[in-house]
């Protein structure tokens, strides 16, 4: 189904979500503005070239990880600085690789993070559901949670009260796992 687009409403729409997806995967604040400038930009410039778009939110989301993707592409690797020993960065680069090439060591590594995956999809499948649903949105989805609330059709504390509930649970399950993980590091 092809529309004309009223780009304030679709900005006004999709600037939180696509803020969150953008932070999620580029550090800093100021390129993750520029990232969604981009992204609106080429909204703007797709529309004026009236090249229709079926799906807005498929688009966007598209458009927002090639931007991502160009982005990683154009950062210049940061130079190390004069006063650096070589033969100290020399140790550290094979303590590193060392370490990614140490078969029981990479196999552990796996096996704790294999063990965190697992610990916490169980974790999040014994939240209640509502609990449940508002942690996958807000943290794995970048949906704010005053959205989640019109949404879901429930009271922003409500909402807030869910998710600092399946916070508390959640931390409380992965904690002996994380202890692991620090014990085998240590």
């Amino acid at each position: 189904m092809t529309q004309t687009l009223n780009i304030t409403d679709i900005v006004k729409s999709y600037t939180t979500r696509l803020r969150a997806f953008i932070k999620m995967r580029v550090s800093s604040e100021e390129d993750a503005e520029d990232i969604l400038q981009d992204v609106f930009y080429q909204l703007v410039e797709t529309d004026r070239l009236t090249k229709p778009i079926e799906e807005i939110t498929s688009w966007l989301f598209t458009v927002t990880r090639n931007r991502i993707t160009d982005w990683y592409r154009k950062k210049k690797p940061e130079r190390l600085p004069e006063a650096v020993d070589e033969s100290e960065l020399y140790e550290e680069m094979e303590a590193v690789d060392a370490f990614f090439t140490d078969e029981d060591l990479v196999c552990d590594f796996e096996y704790l993070s294999d063990k965190m995956w697992k610990r916490l999809e169980k974790a999040l499948g014994e939240l209640p559901p509502k609990q449940r649903l508002v942690f996958e949105m807000n943290e794995l989805q970048g949906i704010p949670l005053s959205e989640i609330a019109q949404q879901t059709g429930d009271p922003l504390n409500t909402v807030i009260s869910r998710k600092h509930y399946a916070v508390q649970y959640l931390r409380g399950q992965m904690k002996t796992v994380y202890d692991e993980m620090m014990d085998y590091f240590d």
